[in-house]
């Protein structure tokens, strides 16, 4: 079946404004306090791992809702100025979201207010469109929840695959998983996601990461593990890969999971072999810090 996009990008988008050299403490009563760089850049795990997978060359859609306000311009103008399909976004009457990071070296915390994303539905999603259909931020969608089993089933059934990464859960629950994942073909958590959905899910206490990925890909998926200074590791029917880090002083970290996953997605869909999709979207990731923001770094698949 011919498919209009080869990955269809289903998730979060929103401006980050990204403070860099930002305090421990905060001080309130009117204290104002210097930091030592601002950016304001594009957010959003989806619209990241959108930008970065155009910019590797696959031909991208993204679906998701942002507000009909200036926010909302700038993530619009913003993907559509790296190749990303933004024809499928829905415009939402509520405010679109706005995170900010405060980056202290290579930890960061992050302040997001969530607007329309919370209101997402599968009614907004289209279908058969895509080779590939990734889903993330599954904690700051509520809406998109409830019908997301059905919906990857049903583009599984018309030939797609699939992936998540549900990024954090800020309420700290990681419910709701279990049924999803059956219906993934890659799941992207970071170590202490992947960590936190093995202790739901099957009540595991202390286990290596490899046994934390093995757990989870008995559900179904191929599971890919990024770990930070460790490079990442893979989980796939019994066969286990690693791949180291790249060496890099990083500009800034944020993001660069995203682009891992756009590096791991566009291998995939080369037909690659998990080896070589892990070794590329490690290398992805970590070109990606080498700028301020989530997408000015991310590689053409000729600089990679």
């Amino acid at each position: 079946m011919a498919r209009d996009v080869d990955l269809l990008v289903v998730g979060d988008a929103n401006p980050d404004v990204v403070l860099s050299g930002a305090p421990r403490g905060l001080a309130y009563g009117q204290r104002e306090q210097l930091v030592s760089g601002g950016d304001l850049v594009l957010g959003g795990s989806g619209a990241i791992t959108a930008c970065g997978a155009a910019r590797l060359g696959l031909r991208t859609a993204f679906a998701g809702r942002v507000g009909d306000d200036a926010a909302g311009r700038f993530v619009l103008d913003a993907l559509a100025g790296r190749g990303v399909d933004v024809s499928r976004c829905v415009i939402d009457s509520r405010p679109t979201a706005m995170t900010v990071v405060l980056a202290d070296g290579s930890d960061r915390a992050i302040l997001t207010s969530p607007g329309c994303l919370p209101y997402l539905t599968v009614e907004d999603l289209p279908r058969g469109v895509a080779r590939h259909v990734h889903v993330s931020s599954y904690f700051l969608q509520p809406g998109l929840a409830p019908g997301l089993p059905g919906f990857l089933a049903e583009e599984r059934r018309a030939g797609a695959t699939t992936s998540l990464d549900t990024n954090d859960d800020p309420a700290g629950e990681w419910e709701g998983l279990g049924e999803v994942l059956a219906e993934v073909d890659v799941f992207l958590p970071n170590a202490a996601e992947a960590r936190a959905v093995a202790a739901r899910l099957f009540d595991a206490g202390p286990e290596s990461l490899e046994a934390v990925a093995a757990r989870i890909g008995g559900l179904g998926p191929t599971v890919v593990v990024k770990d930070g200074g460790d490079g990442a590791l893979a989980w796939q029917a019994g066969e286990l890969a690693r791949a180291p880090a790249v060496p890099v002083e990083p500009v800034d970290t944020v993001g660069a999971g995203d682009s891992f996953n756009a590096g791991l997605l566009a291998a995939r869909l080369r037909g690659m072999s998990l080896r070589e999709c892990l070794r590329v979207a490690v290398t992805c990731g970590s070109l990606s810090t080498q700028a301020a923001g989530g997408t000015a770094a991310q590689p053409t698949w000729k600089e990679l």
